[in-house]
């Protein structure tokens, strides 16, 4: 199943003005999704420079809601207060 994944930040400037603390999460947040990128687990994943506020936004490719739900628990973001919204995406194409 395909799943859109969503990162909120938490303020429309985030992008702009992160903190030391901020950066360095974002790091481990990319680091994280760039190895779930190479186990074939998501699709792609990148920030969105939406001008009401960006937000990160990845495709994965799963079994089911749960693995969904492990991905964004390990996730150093979420972990660090992001939140998150996953929405399934039951009619959607992937490149073969």
């Amino acid at each position: 199943m395909i799943y859109a994944y969503q990162l909120r930040s938490p303020r429309p400037t985030f992008v702009t003005d992160m903190t030391d603390e901020e950066k360095a999460v974002m790091a481990e947040h990319t680091e994280y999704w760039k190895g779930l990128l190479a186990d074939g687990v998501a699709v792609c994943f990148g920030a969105v420079l939406d001008p009401a506020g960006p937000y990160g936004l990845a495709v994965v490719e799963v079994g089911d809601q749960a693995e969904v739900d492990r991905i964004a628990a390990a996730d150093p973001a979420v972990r660090a207060g992001l939140k998150v919204e996953a929405h399934p995406m039951p009619g959607g194409f992937v490149r073969p």
